[in-house]
């Protein structure tokens, strides 16, 4: 397939900016001392301009075509390539972890020790080279080897900077994390060995999706190395379980990173890697795979409801919002998927919002358990209001964030089939309560006599929380320009994912909806994920 690189390799140099920034940090020990919290932020601020460069180079009407590309051979005899390139999704999670990164720096100057800041800033650095080159990644072997390496950084911020029992949370994480990677190590061999069976050895996700020939059989196994990998990390029902104990000990900022950036590497992962790849296994795996989702959802939601803390309440969220990305995916039409992407974007923001308000009140009362707090409004209303608006994004009032993309998955579902649709209202049921119930304990009524007179947020946290409720409601109130931007993508994972027949009877209803944005008149993209590459 053609391609024509960026005029500069921006990609590139996005991705190698924070991770200059690390090293910088770690082998001068003067800057790590003294200068390491504006180093973070004036390296991640980079990397956010650099991604609004890239923004500007990326030709939105050709949201579907892979843009910004830079290819380099990096190990000829078995065809693995430095191979960069992004359509509208990737590009949007790019821009997604480069806006929360120096947010959470930000955020992590009144949690994390000032002698210590150098290390934490240092790993959050290392994260952000992940992020960037995971999600705009186009070889196989590329993305695969920085899959597995993200986990060390992310084990360190957890079992450094953790809670009490953050060593038992960093290790539950690593053996889920690791066990995942190695099953997916399964199939990322077993595909370079048929794809090269049938051409030229590659790993470049095009030739592989375009080669692998094999038996029905063979490719249900392998397809399943892959799902399994990406569930564990989304997270699913019933390999959910290692999140709760993580986001319950992990810092604030770090639970932002895990669960609002990289666990959206396996929904990305599903749409980029497995559903071009496997395209009949995904057909064959979708009915089980949208149980699993719908399970995600109401069980969630409940094990929400039945929290008393905090950070283990907004992680039992994320699992039910995670089954609404998953079921929109595979739901088959186009509106759903379109909205699933959406989501993925949206659950960001709302994440950063909740985890970081509820880590700036921690920080002031000593506690995050439901059951120890109560009138925080009447002494710290700017927490009270941004902890509420953060959560009506995620249960999605009209209006924020969240509203749009949750309204095309039921939309797109209930089209589909009226059972798994109506079982995923009863999830948005259940998400009224499981956010307004714990406002209502934790902010409402007469807070206790030692709580009087606590500081509401400062300067710098207003700093951090403006930006976020800014993009919520932006993204609440104009989603049009995500939801054109996926359209293509959105078209091909209906058409992959169910016959041709019905497939286009999706696509013609996404035409007749307001946030197809005429979808039906464009170009369907080739793959899941690249189009036309450009």
């Amino acid at each position: 397939m053609p391609t024509l690189p960026a005029s500069l390799p921006v990609l590139t140099v996005m991705a190698v900016t924070p991770l200059a920034g690390a090293l910088l940090l770690w082998l001068v020990p003067p800057l790590r001392r003294l200068h390491a919290r504006a180093m973070g932020l004036v390296f991640s601020l980079a990397v956010l301009a650099l991604g609004l460069w890239a923004l500007s180079a990326f030709d939105l009407a050709q949201a579907s075509t892979v843009q910004l590309t830079d290819t380099h051979s990096w190990i000829p005899a078995i065809g693995a390539s430095w191979a960069l390139g992004v359509n509208g999704l990737g590009l949007s999670m790019v821009l997604l972890g480069a806006f929360v990164t120096p947010l959470v720096l930000l955020a992590s100057w009144g949690e994390v020790p000032a002698d210590r800041q150098g290390l934490f800033t240092g790993l959050v650095l290392t994260l952000e080279f992940f992020v960037v080159v995971i999600f705009s990644a186009r070889d196989l072997l590329l993305f695969y080897l920085c899959f597995e390496a993200m986990l060390i950084p992310v084990y360190f911020l957890i079992g450094c900077f953790g809670g009490r029992n953050r060593q038992r949370a960093a290790l539950k994480f690593l053996l889920y994390s690791l066990a995942g990677g190695l099953i997916m190590l399964i199939g990322v061999i077993a595909v370079s060995l048929h794809s090269a069976k049938n051409g030229v050895p590659s790993f470049l996700i095009d030739s592989v999706a375009a080669n692998l020939h094999v038996s029905t059989s063979a490719g249900h196994w392998i397809f399943l190395t892959f799902f399994i990998a990406f569930a564990i990390k989304a997270p699913l029902v019933p390999v959910h379980t290692w999140l709760p104990d993580t986001a319950e000990q992990a810092t604030p900022g770090t639970s932002v990173l895990l669960i609002g950036i990289l666990d959206k590497i396996g929904t990305f992962g599903m749409i980029t890697l497995v559903l071009p790849i496997f395209p009949e296994a995904s057909r064959w795996a979708a009915p089980v795979i949208l149980v699993l989702a719908v399970v995600s959802i109401i069980y969630g939601g409940l094990a929400a409801i039945a929290q008393d803390n905090l950070y283990r309440l907004i992680s039992y969220t994320s699992v039910s919002h995670f089954g609404f990305m998953v079921l929109g995916i595979f739901i088959g039409n186009q509106v759903a998927a379109n909205g699933a992407m959406v989501y993925m974007v949206a659950h960001g923001l709302s994440i950063a919002g909740l985890y970081l308000v509820t880590g700036f009140m921690a920080r002031r009362t000593g506690t995050v358990a439901i059951s120890e707090l109560g009138g925080i409004a009447r002494v710290m209303p700017l927490v009270a209001g941004t902890f509420l608006v953060s959560g009506l994004a995620s249960i999605a009032l009209p209006g924020l964030s969240g509203f749009v993309p949750e309204w095309m998955v039921l939309t797109g579902t209930f089209s589909v089939s009226l059972a798994l649709g109506g079982a995923a209202v009863v999830g948005v049921v259940i998400a009224a309560v499981y956010m307004l119930l714990p406002y209502q304990r934790v902010f409402t009524g007469a807070p206790a006599p030692e709580r009087v007179g606590s500081p509401d947020l400062d300067g710098r946290e207003r700093l951090v929380v403006v930006p976020i409720i800014a993009a919520m409601l932006a993204l609440g109130l104009a989603p049009g320009v995500l939801t054109s931007a996926f359209d293509d993508v959105a078209r091909q994972v209906a058409l992959t994912v169910t016959s041709s027949s019905q497939a286009e009877a999706s696509a013609r209803g996404a035409g007749d909806s307001p946030d197809a944005g005429g979808a039906t008149d464009a170009p369907a993209a080739s793959t899941a994920t690249e189009g036309n590459t450009k």
